[in-house]
């Protein structure tokens, strides 16, 4: 048997528990609880609590227990046993939990959430194999960047033997008064209880990991399965609250740091310019295009990230806006990044972009981005080495993320020379309406130019994919800046709108050879 296996027959050796010393030792299990649970409140990491499983009710039990046993104040509840409402393909399988992510401090409970929702769309929809290793795959990076970040994450399946899964559905049929709650559920998986457990074997075989294990709990007996779950958290907290070795959670990811001689902002001609007749004559036409081109995305569903970083005064806000004026404003949102607000600091740095994503067939404008990680929080040492050097992994999966669910990407960098930037600064100290732009901010960061240049050639280096390239602005002169990011947007939104007409085309001829034949 594989290891998978070999758990699960460890779970099936009929464990009991008699009703004494199940009040004996219960006493002392829920004070240890709330003391660490108090502990917790105080630290800089949370908690995050899957209970899945075979045996639905004592999932739905496992809630109740622990909030009898815990302080219900610092617990987040989200049950969560439905499929989505929208096809996987439409957003990524994990964005609906980062949304749910607990702040430090506190427990995110989560019964049924991400397994229940990969196996039951895989299962009901008959997905390809390659169609759940894309699942299979977002699970398993949406794990690791929670426990690379500090979470603490336990997951439990509890499981239910064949056998007595029947003798249940059995019970329940003779006297569905009683058993109201079981019969439903248990009946639909009994059914094809072999078929769903090779999928429930390939999903924890992908996802049991050192990092992030899983712990099967025998379910058949109520008071085992309790002290199981609440020993084992109390045992997981404590380990990580008062372990010397567990004080401070490194990631092992290693930057791979940019090593060459050469720089991509070499290549940037901060010569090139365009005169203003031909900005005039440019400008609406482009606008034009990208007008129809974003009406044929809403139809087609197809999501939208613009993002835009570059020296201050490059002249994002400009190129934003006669981008931005060119999209359908009931599609659109701009969204300009500041320094993370408590709440946001409370969670892992993706969370708050997470959370911002467009739905389908809508646009999102970054003004400033997720790369802040590996550029201003950097520079300025708001992240530790560990926390920024990981960070470009982490970027380059949560993009591949959004391009695998039929997302544009597109990431500007707008690059000046010093000269330029101090002109614009002085020219926006004499300019009533753009004196706000100005900050002590502004010239603090224009001594750190060097500082600044190479945490951007890094990031450039190590996160320009072929599905989430970066395009290198030069910004000197505006009008050609605003004229190349409108022409790189029209180029990939056009360019993605006909893969889906091919696409299309392809699945309508396959399906008119198939009625004919």
């Amino acid at each position: 048997m594989n290891q998978i296996s070999d758990l699960f027959a460890e779970a099936e050796r009929g464990n009991t528990v008699d009703k004494a010393d199940y009040e004996a030792e219960l006493s002392e299990l829920r004070m240890e609880l709330l003391n660490l649970q108090y502990d917790l409140n105080r630290r800089d990491f949370s908690v995050v609590l899957l209970i899945v499983g075979d045996d639905l009710p004592g999932v739905v039990a496992s809630l109740r227990v622990l909030h009898e046993w815990m302080d219900g104040r610092y617990i987040q509840n989200h049950v969560m046993f439905d499929t989505p409402g929208e096809k996987f393909e439409e957003q990524p399988l994990v964005k609906r939990y980062w949304r749910r992510l607990p702040p430090d401090g506190s427990i995110g409970l989560f019964l049924g959430a991400w397994p229940y929702l990969l196996l039951g769309t895989a299962f009901d929809e008959d997905w390809s194999d390659e169609e759940l290793d894309r699942g299979l795959d977002d699970v398993s990076r949406f794990e690791k960047l929670l426990v690379d970040d500090g979470t603490l994450l336990l997951k439990y399946w509890l499981h239910l033997p064949k056998k007595k899964l029947k003798n249940r559905v059995a019970a329940a049929e003779r006297n569905p008064q009683k058993y109201w709650d079981y019969a439903q559920y248990d009946w639909k998986f009994l059914k094809r209880y072999d078929d769903r457990f090779d999928l429930v074997e390939r999903l924890m075989g992908r996802t049991n990991t050192p990092s992030t294990p899983w712990r099967i709990i025998e379910s058949a007996d109520p008071r085992y399965r309790n002290l199981a779950l609440g020993n084992h958290i109390a045992s997981a907290l404590q380990k990580r609250l008062y372990s010397d070795s567990a004080q401070t959670v490194a990631s092992n990811a290693v930057s791979k740091i940019a090593q060459s001689d050469e720089s991509a902002m070499d290549d940037i001609d901060l010569g090139a310019s365009v005169d203003e007749d031909t900005y005039r004559k440019k400008l609406p036409k482009l606008q034009a295009r990208l007008n129809r081109l974003s009406h044929r995305a809403h139809k087609a569903g197809v999501h939208c990230v613009f993002l835009f970083e570059g020296v201050d005064a490059a002249g994002k806000g400009g190129a934003i806006r006669r981008l931005a004026s060119a999209l359908p404003v009931q599609h659109t949102r701009v969204i300009p990044i500041a320094a993370p607000s408590e709440t946001e600091l409370a969670r892992h740095y993706l969370w708050r972009f997470w959370t911002r994503l467009p739905d389908s067939g809508k646009t999102v404008i970054f003004d400033r981005s997720w790369y802040g990680r590996v550029l201003v929080e950097r520079v300025e040492e708001l992240a530790q080495v560990h926390e920024w050097s990981r960070a470009y992994e982490e970027i380059n999966e949560f993009e591949a993320s959004l391009h695998d669910s039929n997302f544009v990407v597109c990431k500007f960098w707008l690059q000046i020379d010093t000269d330029t930037q101090l002109s614009r600064f002085e020219a926006r100290a004499q300019t009533p309406y753009k004196k706000y732009k100005l900050t002590d901010e502004d010239y603090r960061n224009r001594k750190k130019w060097a500082q600044h240049q190479a945490a951007a050639e890094e990031m450039i280096a190590l996160t320009s994919t072929s599905h989430a390239p970066w395009t290198l602005v030069a910004a000197n002169d505006k009008r050609h800046a605003r004229l190349q990011v409108l022409s790189t947007v029209v180029e990939r939104l056009d360019a993605q709108l006909r893969i889906l007409d091919a696409a299309d085309s392809k699945q309508h001829r396959k399906g008119k050879k198939k009625r004919s034949g």
